[in-house]
């Protein structure tokens, strides 16, 4: 139930108060590693793995100043993958104050590398590169590494199972460190400096293909760091509330409620905190799943007490997308008219002072990222917009130091059902961006129930948890179809269903033609409107997982 939800841009001008540091108390962030990105895909991966271990951490760019650092005081430094080449002139460097700091430091794969340049040491590109699993065999003592291995060999060496992704390797370690694990191709798959609390992985400890990159990242941020595991679902539960209390007193609280994962957990949360104070305004814009808008009436009005506000804007929304065929334009008209939506709604509630949303840490990551340069729109984000200059508020973000992982975990701990917080994900926009070209209501309420069909099969097979994204695409083409003795001519609709860990790359599923065989039938024989069904067998890349 995740219908366009509000998460914009307040003008700062307007912002009653700073509300960086909101959602957790000081405590829970008394233990901290600082992570510099250096590009990798996995990055956000690693800062996903200390957070299961129950250690703060943050992601920052990788050219921080000293000034930045020694404000946020680490306990350890991990320095992430990257795409680039330390051979390279100009290429990425960490700041020297990294191995001045007094601090443990992990390098993984470029950050290894770019540990191993900057210390005297040298990166040459490497003949034979190493992408996927491979063995490493340890050497030596290590505090990383001890007593932690997959496989012994005969002479009495363990191996470790990991996942590498690299081009370049380090050729000659710095003087002041030793050898800790090789592999057949690379010489130094693995360097420690023990005094100083410094050690290199050409591998990824972050993703799962290493077997037991978990236990390697707990024993260099509980073991060698000496971080506390203090950051745990409980405790930024009963931290975030009181925050909340602290900082809305007694002013009254609005918050766009979709039903989505994010924002259900914010309101679950503020309404804890402040009761009947907090407001919401549910949008039901004509772009939502099957019976979605009473689900969430249903489950936040009637099952858990929630002050809620229902507005009807089908009408205005279609009217708005009239016309309407490139993408962009699409998007930008829904979430200019979801504002404009919101903002009358909110003008009825004299007393609230604060809006509530629910940015998560990717999407403060995402936006740190553009307003640097640093990274390219390949869509706009649907969670991003603008509020008129005149609506004065101050701003609530209880989640922005999570990751959708951990917001999923405490929605179970207030008491959220399984089935709604591990939903598949389901756009800003809604069925916008799932029927292609101009936006009718024919077009949605022929979608709504070829999807919900779809989706209710998947879980009759008991296959919708084994699959990362499920759901229908509307194709605004006809064919020929025949039903009996009549010929029909009527729309196509495309079932997508992908596997992905990170949505960043995904394969598309491969279902049992079986199944899609009843998927198929169901939709053609019980949907008056529909004469075929396609299934998308395209990745990403090339493809995105969404069609538009």
């Amino acid at each position: 139930m995740q219908a366009l939800f509000l998460v914009v841009y307040i003008n700062k001008r307007h912002l009653a108060s700073d509300f960086t540091r909101y959602s957790m108390s000081k405590d829970i962030h008394d233990s901290r590693i600082l992570i510099l990105d250096f590009g990798s895909q996995y990055t956000q991966l690693i800062a996903r793995r200390v957070r299961e271990i129950g250690v703060y951490c943050e992601l920052w760019a990788w050219d921080v100043t000293e000034e930045q650092i020694r404000e946020f005081n680490p306990q350890g430094i991990i320095l992430s993958g990257g795409p680039e080449s330390t051979t390279l002139e100009n290429s990425p460097r960490a700041p020297e104050y990294v191995f001045n700091a007094g601090v443990p430091v992990l390098g993984i794969c470029y950050g290894m590398q770019t540990m191993a340049a900057q210390l005297g040491g040298s990166v040459h590109s490497s003949d034979k590169k190493e992408f996927g699993y491979a063995q490493v065999e340890k050497v030596g003592s290590c505090a990383l590494f001890d007593a932690i291995e997959d496989h012994i060999t005969d002479g009495g060496n363990g191996i470790l199972d990991v996942w590498m992704s690299h081009g370049d390797k380090v050729m000659d370690i710095p003087a002041d460190f030793t050898t800790t694990a090789k592999t057949s191709t690379c010489p130094h798959a693995a360097m420690s400096n023990e005094e100083k609390r410094f050690y290199g992985v050409q591998f990824h400890p972050e993703v799962t293909h290493t077997h037991q990159g978990l236990r390697l990242l707990e024993r260099f941020a509980i073991d060698i760091c000496g971080c506390e595991k203090l950051w745990t679902p409980a405790k930024i539960i009963d931290d975030a509330i009181e925050r909340i209390k602290e900082t809305v007193g007694d002013d009254e609280v609005i918050l766009g409620l979709s039903g989505g994962v994010d924002s259900s957990v914010v309101a679950m949360l503020i309404h804890r905190a402040i009761g009947a104070k907090l407001t919401c305004v549910f949008v039901d814009n004509g772009l939502l799943r099957l019976n979605e808008g009473q689900q969430v009436m249903d489950m936040f009005g009637n099952k858990f007490g929630l002050n809620i506000v229902k507005v009807e804007a089908e009408e205005q929304f279609l009217n708005d997308l009239a016309g309407k065929s490139d993408p962009e334009d699409k998007r930008k008209a829904i979430g200019h008219t979801f504002i404009n939506v919101f903002d009358e709604q909110a003008k009825k509630l004299k007393n609230a002072k604060w809006l509530a949303q629910g940015t998560i840490y990717p999407d403060v990551i995402e936006s740190a990222a553009s307003a640097t340069g640093k990274a390219h729109v390949i869509k706009s984000h649907h969670n991003v917009g603008g509020l008129p200059d005149d609506m004065k508020m101050g701003l609530v973000e209880p989640l922005r130091e999570l990751f959708k992982d951990e917001v999923r975990k405490i929605g179970l701990e207030l008491g959220l059902p399984y089935d709604m917080l591990y939903r598949h994900p389901f756009p800003g926009p809604g069925l916008g961006v799932r029927v292609l070209g101009e936006i009718k209501k024919e077009y949605c309420d022929l979608l709504r129930r070829a999807d919900a069909i779809f989706i209710e099969e998947l879980h009759n097979a008991e296959l919708y948890h084994k699959v990362s994204q499920a759901f229908t695409v509307f194709l605004p083409v006809k064919s020929v179809g025949v039903m009996g003795d009549a010929r029909k001519y009527d729309w196509v609709v495309s079932l997508r269903c992908v596997e992905t860990i990170d949505f960043m790359t995904a394969r598309w599923s491969h279902l049992p033609y079986e199944f899609l065989g009843v998927v198929s039938n169901r939709i053609i024989n019980e949907i008056d409107g529909i004469s075929r069904v396609v299934y998308d067998i395209s990745g990403k890349p090339p493809a995105t997982i969404e069609w538009e």
